[in-house]
């Protein structure tokens, strides 16, 4: 990771992004009155945050940066690793229709949370597995889901889990051609895999 001291300065303006979401229609910054959050890194945000938009119950997703120290970096800037970000997806849900559980279960099964500063071919710390959390509750919950996932994992033969566990800081939205990017480019690049074991929260088995 870069130090803070080092990273880049990044700029004052946000990212400019579309008011509507491709597929939803709904809003994409908010305000977002009767939802709730989760923001979660995974690898490339691409494939992502189409694993969340397919949920029940998912108002709205975006893509952006979070867990470092450049404000409103761009993607160059990120893909430097001089800005401590991680690609990260925020996802907008109804919690009458479905829980931050169901969000966890795709995060943990979405990807493979053991590889570190990676995640497949795609190496660097701004591809590292993350889960910032907005509320104490979530915070419980994310770690009563690690506890039980890592069971699942060491029992098929996976190492230890990597996933940074942090409270929510500043998010900042990509540029506007990654929002719901395999939506606009059904043929793009997606390097989730995931490990193949099922985690023991959130219901049944999720897209």
């Amino acid at each position: 990771m870069v130090e803070k001291e080092k990273a880049l300065r990044g700029r004052p303006a946000k990212l400019p992004v579309t008011d509507r979401h491709a597929i939803h229609g709904t809003q994409m910054e908010g305000p977002f009155p009767g939802m709730e959050m989760a923001l979660f890194g995974m690898g490339c945000f691409w494939g992502a945050e189409k694993g969340f938009w397919l949920l029940p119950g998912v108002h709205s997703t975006s893509v952006g940066y979070a867990g470092g120290y450049t404000p409103n970096a761009n993607y160059e800037e990120v893909c430097s690793g001089q800005t401590g970000h991680t690609e990260v997806v925020r996802v907008v849900f109804d919690p009458v229709k479905t829980s931050f559980e169901a969000m966890l279960k795709q995060f943990w099964e979405g990807h493979d949370p053991t590889q570190g500063m990676r995640q497949g071919a795609d190496a660097g710390t701004q591809y590292r597995s993350a889960i910032y959390y907005y509320s104490e509750d979530q915070r419980r919950a994310v770690e009563q889901s690690r506890a039980a996932y890592q069971e699942k994992l060491s029992a098929a033969g996976f190492g230890g889990i990597t996933t940074e566990i942090a409270p929510a800081a500043e998010y900042y939205f990509a540029e506007d051609y990654h929002q719901q990017y395999l939506a606009k480019n059904p043929g793009g690049y997606c390097g989730h895999g995931g490990t193949g074991v099922s985690c023991p929260i959130g219901g049944p088995a999720t897209p």
